[in-house]
């Protein structure tokens, strides 16, 4: 939440806004005084990396009162403010909501009891709301993420990591409860990123009869020598009667149909808590700079909205009809509609869904269909967290497409060495959590091998290829500077030529500058660089960031940059420097990284199968069109199979990145955001838009 108040504050300053703090939530502005002041660029320092809110949550009981709403109403118009942004849940953004539309009712009511003259009644006339939807539990239709989800899966995936190492240790069980009392996206998501036995869900109710299938599934993993089992309750979790399944109901099944040793871990509010992930911090920032601007654009007319965002496109959506929407899914549970409630969560819920299924429980050998396709899965480029979810998915979604499914050993110059190897369903569990490559990767590339590739491929009667890789992959960074002493951290970021780390770092960050090959900078911007962070710091200010990409320029280089700032900083701030190097490639995966290399692959393994069966003739695969060869991501809102002949034109060879990057139009937000005087282009800022229904078959086409 901090991220969205540091950038509605800012965004605020920089379009000559008064902006103020209401402390402690509708209580405080219904209790006025110092719960309502008026802030500053420094009120927001420091506060990107921490956790909860620095301005105060709390439940009103007046606010829902009329009289409560009108004391609010004159605590607003004291102060001459017309625009709300509301940081919560439905329930809260309901309630602006509710205040907005009796807004003039309630300065009518304030005139005549003399509070307010009637030049207030007419100056103030209108009050214009955005609310941003914050919730651990991503229960809010219309948005594919709230702010603080991210995070808790954070938290939720450290507990899964390491239990996995005792209950490794000791064979157990673990049964784990996460928070969701009304939507299971905490529990689904995580079970996906875990490889979890078995999940519960409100949304999905097992069916009946699921004790006896459950214990056979438990029982039959550990024959195979598996030695952890991992179940994940949702606190809300239902059966198909809508009674409450809770986390010691299904530990004392387990022990007593299979007497293994279980135990229980609820993991409550430690969800809510630690510092924000990069992707929270990022979306945050993105939302409260696109509330900024749909208050500015407001009319009388227009409905109060909600900022969002699908896939990586800000979205602006009508308030009421998301809290609508959000309120058909419980009303669905409730009447029994469980697939209707799936449906009604969103194309991104329904696809975590249909993935985990696919993905946790293997039809039995006589079920599955026979197709007679081989299919190899290789790891190129660096090795990136992700990468052995990605084929895990792989492997097991084509199994169960009924193709025979091989691992490729370290990349291309592996396989024309012939290390390949048939692996199957059970080769591949446990891989979700794993950093690096299981499988090995090299940075080869396949031109001076392919003619003994072309054997391999004929030797073992390879069908298709699906390559996991990329020129140079790699998605997080995470790197806090903060101290007591005035100081500034120069920090090198991996990436290539490709800025986007040391961008989106930066943005997540809070850093001053970042320095990208994509833009290009001279002796005159470094200047202006330093003399603009000296200033700041000669302010309340404590810390600097400046971020570098290893490749931006060959003169200007980490070095450089930090014995520049290091002199003209004298007797202001002191200097650090850090070249994170490979560690930005190693560590356990992130959540987004287990589930989007999951989900992207097992996409992609369906599209595999899908042209196989188009272009199979009289025993042989002829696939010799420009399709046949695509690079699967995701364009803007959805994912994109695009043909790589395609690719050709829109690719800078040379320096291995896009000739257009869709990130760099958020440079300038990171700029406004450190104090910089610079132009923000508001054309691809999100439109007003109604909350869609989808079909089923959307689920399947739709974006992650």
């Amino acid at each position: 939440m901090n991220a969205a108040v540091r950038a509605v504050v800012r965004m605020g300053i920089y379009v000559k806004a008064k902006v103020y703090f209401v402390y402690e939530g509708y209580q405080g502005m219904v209790d006025g005084g110092d719960n309502i002041v008026e802030v500053s660029w420094e009120s927001v320092s420091s506060i990107l990396q921490v956790g909860g809110t620095v301005i105060g949550s709390a439940r009103c009981k007046s606010f829902r009162t009329r009289e409560g709403r009108l004391q609010a109403a004159y605590n607003l118009v004291q102060r001459g403010i017309t625009n709300l942004c509301v940081i919560g849940g439905d329930g809260s953004l309901t309630g602006a909501n509710l205040f907005r539309e009796e807004w003039s009712g309630l300065l009518e009511e304030l005139a005549q009891k003399e509070k307010i003259d009637e030049e207030a009644v007419k100056k103030y006339a209108y009050l214009n709301i955005v609310g941003m939807v914050g919730s651990i539990d991503n229960d809010f239709c219309g948005t594919d993420m709230t702010i603080g989800t991210d995070s808790a899966l954070h938290r939720i995936i450290e507990v899964v990591d390491a239990i996995m190492t005792t209950a490794q240790s000791h064979q157990r069980t673990f049964v784990l409860e996460v928070m969701g009392r009304h939507c299971g996206y905490l529990a689904l998501v995580s079970a996906l990123a875990c490889g979890a036995d078995w999940v519960f869900i409100p949304e999905y109710p097992p069916e009946e009869g699921w004790e006896d299938s459950m214990c056979v599934k438990l029982s039959e993993n550990r024959a195979r020598k598996k030695r952890l089992n991992i179940i994940i309750v949702a606190e809300g979790a239902i059966d198909c009667h809508n009674k409450p399944i809770t986390s010691e109901k299904v530990k004392d099944l387990v022990v007593q149909r299979l007497g293994f040793d279980t135990r229980v871990t609820i993991l409550g509010h430690v969800q809510r808590g630690g510092t924000p992930s990069a992707f929270d911090r990022i979306l945050a920032s993105r939302m409260g700079v696109e509330a900024v601007l749909a208050l500015l654009e407001a009319t009388p007319a227009t409905p109060a909205c909600v900022v969002s965002l699908s896939g990586n496109q800000a979205v602006r959506l009508p308030l009421m009809e998301c809290v609508q929407m959000t309120q058909e899914v419980q009303k669905a549970m409730d009447e029994g509609r469980f697939l209707e409630a799936v449906r009604l969560r969103g194309r991104s819920f329904e696809n975590n869904l249909n993935t985990y299924k696919l993905l946790s429980h293997k039809k039995p050998d006589a079920e599955l269909p026979k197709t007679n396709f081989n299919v190899a899965v290789l790891n190129v480029g660096a090795p990136a967290a992700g990468m052995n979810a990605a084929v895990r998915a792989a492997v097991r979604v084509g199994i169960t497409e009924g193709h025979k499914m091989f691992a490729v050993i370290d990349g291309f110059e592996g396989f024309a060495r012939g290390k390949i190897k048939e692996i199957s369903w059970g080769d591949v569990g446990g891989w979700t959590g794993q950093g690096g490559s299981i499988l090995g990767t090299k940075r080869t590339l396949p031109a001076k091998y392919l003619e003994k590739i072309a054997d391999q491929m004929r030797t073992n009667n390879i069908n298709a290829l699906m390559v996991i890789g990329g020129f140079e992959t790699c998605d997080r960074i995470k790197q806090s500077a903060s101290g007591t002493k005035r100081r500034v951290f120069i920090i090198e970021t991996m990436g290539g030529y490709c800025g986007y780390l040391a961008n989106m770092g930066a943005l997540a960050a809070g850093a001053d500058a970042a320095y990208i090959f994509e833009e290009q900078f001279d002796i005159r911007e470094l200047q202006a660089n330093v003399e603009h962070l000296t200033e700041k710091m000669k302010t309340s200010i404590q810390r600097g960031l400046v971020l570098r990409n290893e490749n931006c320029n060959e003169n200007y280089t980490t070095d450089f940059i930090y014995q520049l700032y290091s002199e003209e900083g004298k007797g202001v701030f002191d200097c650090r420097k850090n070249v994170l190097g490979h560690m930005q490639q190693g560590g356990a995966p992130s959540p987004f990284d287990r589930n989007f290399g999951t989900k992207i692959s097992a996409k992609a393994m369906q599209w595999i199968s899908k042209k196989l069966k188009e272009t199979y003739r009289k025993g042989k695969v002829f696939a010799n069109t420009e399709d046949s060869v695509c690079l699967l991501g995701m364009r803007r809102r959805n994912l994109v199979f695009q043909p790589v002949a395609e690719l050709k034109t829109e690719t800078d060879f040379v320096h291995r990145i896009p000739k257009e990057q869709w990130w760099l139009k958020l440079r300038p937000l990171m700029k406004i955001l450190a104090k910089y005087k610079t132009s923000y282009d508001v054309s691809d800022s999100g439109q007003l838009e109604h909350v869609a229904m989808h079909s089923p078959k959307e689920a399947e086409t739709g974006a992650i």
